[in-house]
C-alpha cells in the first residue's frame, strides 16, 4: 500500500486537484474553508477543473496525491489511475463513490474517504421533519382548510387521524440515514421499527428500534421510509405486493432512490385514495414532463432536496477538510470508504 500523506518527510503540502463543477466549488467552498484547503495542499492554476481532458491537465494529474472530487466531477476509471502515479488518496465530498472511484483504485491502495456521513444528517432532518407534518396530517388539513375556508367544518371529521402519539414508524434500512432517523425520533412517542437483512436486533436495539421482517414493517406501519441502498436486489423493494401490505392511510417517505419502488403499483394504490407518498427522489429521475406523478393525488413531489444544499454543504467541505487534516498529521481516515462495503452501499 502506498504511504499515507503523513508519512512523507519535510512540511511541504502535498500536492491537491480539485475535480468537480463549478456549481459544487461554489457551494463548498467560502473563503474561510478555501484559505483552510490552501493550508492544507498545494493547489495549481486553476485550481478547480470541470475534467481531466484539456490538453494541459496530463502534467497535473501526474503529481497530484490528493484529489478532492464532488458532484459533477468525471467518473474516475483506470485511465485515470494510470495517470496519476503520485496519488495517495481520493477525498470525496459528496456521498457515494461507488459510480464515481472505479476499483482499481482500491487494488492499487489508494485510500477513497466520503462524507457520506456528513450528507446523512440533512436527509434524516428532511426525513424526520416530513415524518412528523405527515402523522399530524398537515398536508391534508392545510389543503382542506383552503378548499372549505372553515377552520372548524365538517370536512375535518374526513381526515384520517394523527399518529403522533402511539403510531408506528417503519425504516426501510439501517443506513447512515436509517439509523440518525431512528435516533432522531427517540424523543416522541413512536414505535420504531427496521428491516435489514444486513442489522442485528441489537443494531436496531441501539438506535431504539426493533428489527423486524419487510413484511411485517409494512403492516404495521403507519408511516413507511426508505433508506435502502440501490442494489439489484433492492430494485422495487416495494413492488405491487408490498404495496399492498400497507394499511389504510400509511405514508411512504422516499429519500433514497427511486428505483426501490415500482411506480406503477404506487400510483394505483395512491389512486385509490388509501395511501400518500412523499417522494424526494423517482424513477427516472429527473421525471418527464408528462410523469403521471405529477397529477397523481396523494403524491407529494420534492425536487431531490433532502441532500445538503447551500449553506449545509459546509458541512461536507469540513468533513473532506477534516479528512485531509488527519491525512497530514499520519492520523488514520475517519471515513474510509472499504472496498468490501460496495456491494452493499448506496
Amino acid at each position: 500500500m502506498p504511504h499515507l500523506i503523513g508519512d512523507q518527510a519535510g512540511p511541504e503540502r502535498p500536492s491537491g486537484l480539485l475535480l468537480m463543477n463549478a456549481r459544487a466549488f461554489t457551494d463548498l467552498f467560502d473563503s474561510t474553508r478555501l484559505a483552510r484547503l490552501h493550508e492544507l495542499v498545494a493547489l495549481g492554476d486553476p485550481i478547480r477543473l470541470d475534467d481531466l481532458q484539456g490538453t494541459d491537465t496530463a502534467a497535473r494529474l501526474a503529481r497530484t496525491e490528493i484529489l478532492i472530487t464532488g458532484w459533477g466531477s468525471p467518473v474516475l476509471g483506470p485511465d485515470v489511475l494510470a495517470g496519476a502515479p503520485a496519488l495517495r488518496a481520493v477525498i470525496h465530498t459528496g456521498g457515494s463513490v461507488k459510480q464515481h472511484v472505479s476499483p482499481e483504485f482500491w487494488d492499487r491502495g489508494i485510500l477513497v474517504t466520503s462524507a457520506a456521513d456528513a450528507n446523512a444528517i440533512p436527509v434524516a432532518e428532511f426525513t424526520l421533519a416530513t415524518i412528523l407534518l405527515e402523522g399530524k396530517r398537515a398536508a391534508t388539513y392545510i389543503e382542506g382548510y383552503r378548499r372549505h375556508r372553515d377552520v372548524g367544518g365538517a370536512w375535518r371529521d374526513e381526515i384520517p387521524s394523527s399518529v403522533n402519539f402511539g403510531g408506528t414508524v417503519g425504516i426501510i434500512g439501517l443506513s447512515r440515514v436509517g439509523r440518525r432517523v431512528a435516533e432522531l425520533l427517540r424523543p416522541f412517542a413512536l414505535e420504531v421499527l427496521v428491516a435489514d437483512p444486513y442489522a442485528s436486533a441489537a443494531d436496531a436495539s441501539a438506535v431504539g428500534a426493533r428489527l423486524v421482517d419487510l413484511d411485517s414493517m409494512l403492516s404495521a406501519s403507519d408511516i413507511v421510509s426508505v433508506h435502502a441502498p440501490e442494489l439489484p436486489d433492492t430494485h422495487h423493494l416495494l413492488n405491487a405486493r408490498r404495496i399492498g401490505l400497507l394499511r389504510p392511510h400509511a405514508v411512504v417517505i422516499n429519500t433514497a432512490r427511486g428505483s426501490l419502488i415500482d411506480t406503477d403499483a404506487l400510483v394505483q394504490r395512491c389512486r385509490t385514495g388509501t395511501l400518500r407518498a412523499i417522494l424526494d427522489v423517482t424513477d427516472p429521475e429527473p421525471l418527464p414532463e408528462d410523469s403521471v406523478l405529477f397529477d397523481t393525488p396523494g403524491i407529494v413531489l420534492s425536487p431531490h432536496i433532502a441532500g445538503a444544499m447551500h449553506a449545509e454543504t459546509a458541512r461536507l467541505a469540513d468533513s473532506a477538510l477534516d479528512e485531509i487534516e488527519r491525512l497530514r498529521e499520519g492520523r488514520p481516515p475517519a471515513h474510509r470508504v472499504e472496498v468490501e462495503s460496495l456491494g452493499i452501499i448506496a
